[in-house]
This record gives C-alpha cells, sequence and structure tokens, in this order.
C-alpha cells in the first residue's frame, strides 16, 4: 500500500492517513489519555505514562490521520484521530487482527472514524491478517457498533457487566467479528 492515504470528510476537510511517526507519539498517548478520563469506552482506568502507552499502542503497527498539508499553509497538520493493529492472539491464532482507534472529541461524527476504519480493513488484509475481532465495544458506544455494523462486522458474543464506566453504570461488552478477504 502507498501512504498517505487521502480523503476528503464529508465537511470537506482533506484528511491523510499515515504510519504513525516517533515524533507523534506523545500527541496520540495525549488523546488517548482524554478518551480514558472519558470512562467511555477503554477499560483503562488511569492515564497511560509513555511506558504504558508504548507497550499498550505501539506493539505492532499504529496510524494516524491528520489534516492534510494543503488544509495548513500556515500552521502545522492537526492530529485528528488514530489507531493502532496487533495481532488479536500469539501464534497459530495471530492470523486474527485487533485494532483500536481514538478521534478528537470535539471532531467525532466527521467521518474519521469510518475514514481510519475503512482502512484499517484494507490495511489488515494487505498485512496477512484474515479476520478482524475487536474484545470489548461497550453496549453503550453506539456510535462504534454502528460504525462497525456498517462496515460489515457481527456480534459474535456479549460479556455480561464487562465494564463499570465512569459514572459507575456497569454495563455489558460486545465481541465483534469480521472476516477479510
Amino acid at each position: 500500500m502507498n501512504f498517505p492515504l487521502i480523503k476528503v470528510l464529508k465537511n470537506g476537510l482533506l484528511v491523510e492517513l499515515d504510519y504513525m511517526h516517533p515524533q507523534e507519539q506523545e500527541v496520540v498517548r495525549a488523546l488517548l489519555n482524554v478518551v480514558i478520563v472519558e470512562g467511555k469506552t477503554y477499560p483503562q482506568k488511569q492515564p497511560l505514562s509513555p511506558a504504558e502507552f508504548s507497550a499498550y499502542w505501539l506493539s505492532k503497527d499504529a496510524f494516524v490521520v491528520k489534516t492534510s498539508v494543503e488544509n495548513t499553509t500556515h500552521k502545522p497538520k492537526e492530529m485528528l484521530g488514530a489507531f493502532y493493529l496487533k495481532p488479536n492472539f500469539p501464534g497459530r491464532c495471530s492470523h486474527i487482527c485487533n485494532a483500536g482507534f481514538i478521534v478528537q472529541p470535539g471532531l467525532r461524527g466527521q467521518g474519521i472514524g469510518r475514514f481510519m476504519g475503512e482502512a484499517m480493513l484494507l490495511i489488515a488484509a494487505n498485512l496477512g491478517y484474515e479476520a478482524v475481532m475487536f474484545n470489548l465495544v461497550f453496549e453503550t458506544n453506539i456510535p462504534s457498533i454502528t460504525l462497525w455494523q456498517s462496515l460489515g462486522f457481527e456480534i459474535i458474543g456479549r460479556i455480561p457487566r464487562a465494564a463499570k464506566l465512569r459514572d459507575e453504570q456497569v454495563v455489558d461488552a460486545l465481541i465483534m467479528y469480521r472476516a477479510l478477504g
């Protein structure tokens, strides 16, 4: 695949998706920590240190979505979202991958997640993965569930009372799966 991947979002913004570069790691860690503190979609309770972020997010492939240079003649590219892609299981089951996604809070609903999801499916297949599995999609995360189902994912399981959200609400988590190819 040739990177960066370029797309015009539904709001007209030109964006690019590329592998994460070392100088972008701290910006992505800060965004992930914002999402963790929101307490609605990720299992972690506390912000991640650089070492914890590296072990969790950077164990295999990581990608970012930024404003494209054509948009930003007078300012640096803005980080809009990011995702990781890695084997969900070791060894004989490593052909099934897992991915995690984050989008800047003020930019959700603009098509960034869809762009990342569509790109992830292409990238995963290109890297030789045969399926994608999400282990913990909280049942209250309706935008994600709707997005993944629209991209062909099926709910293959439910984990009762899997998550205690920041507001102390206890919710089930869904396991979602999609074969590639």
